[in-house]
């Protein structure tokens, strides 16, 4: 499910299912560096689309959580976590963080929950069906810890 009219409408009879929250985490920077920084948000967006899709029923894919690369990690980490908090309190026992920017990866143990790291590919570079075909493996790649993270307890929250 996803941040639609539709999908809400499907998520509200069927809340009791869904537990698990998506939230892809896209940089933003004009002036350099664009064309990298455009490739992690799109291919994030593609690879979390691909989880949705592939746990429908389970998980809701939410906003992009967008921050400007010049901004503090600790201002963004307290951000992010104050995004986390909502939706573990709306419902939401598990959270699932998405990116291509390596520079979450010194920022992971101050995250409450799961931080999904994958370096960037450019769908430019590859024909449509190879770059499907890559989605679907990275995807294939990352269920096992979808499926360990639903037998485990949640995170707790510290409030």
């Amino acid at each position: 499910m996803r941040w639609t009219q539709a999908h809400i409408k499907t998520y509200q009879q069927a809340r009791e299912y869904v537990d698990t929250a998506i939230i892809p985490l896209i940089p933003l920077q004009w002036g350099k560096s664009e064309k990298q920084i455009i490739t992690m948000g799109e291919f994030t967006g593609y690879l979390s689309e691909s989880l949705e899709k592939q746990f429908t029923g389970r998980v809701f894919l939410l906003p992009s959580f967008t921050y400007l690369i010049s901004e503090n990690m600790e201002e963004r980490v307290e951000r992010l976590k104050a995004w986390d908090n909502h939706f573990y309190q709306e419902g939401f026992k598990y959270i699932i963080y998405v990116t291509s920017d390596a520079d979450w990866k010194a920022a992971e143990k101050k995250l409450p929950d799961e931080l999904l790291w994958m370096p960037a590919s450019s769908p430019d570079s590859f024909e449509a069906s190879q770059f499907k075909r890559l989605i679907e493996q990275q995807v294939e790649q990352i269920m096992p810890i979808f499926t360990a993270k639903w037998q485990s307890e949640p995170l707790s929250r510290e409030n």
